[in-house]
């Protein structure tokens, strides 16, 4: 089963946190998503909620 990219359009890097704020994914994850296997495809998209944790503090403390 092929994972579908987790982006919704709204690009932007967070530089404390290094991650999309749109998809919470990190630069060298984008950019290597289509030849990524679909393993860990699943545990970039399964860490979503521990990255959306860290962008939200990192937010809360500027």
């Amino acid at each position: 089963m092929v994972v579908n990219s987790p982006c919704i359009d709204l690009c932007r890097i967070d530089g404390k946190s290094g991650f999309c704020v749109g998809c919470l994914r990190t630069l060298d994850e984008i950019r290597g998503w289509k030849t990524m296997a679909d393993h860990r495809r699943n545990q970039v998209i399964n860490d979503r909620n521990r990255r959306q944790a860290k962008l939200q503090l990192d937010i809360d403390d500027h």
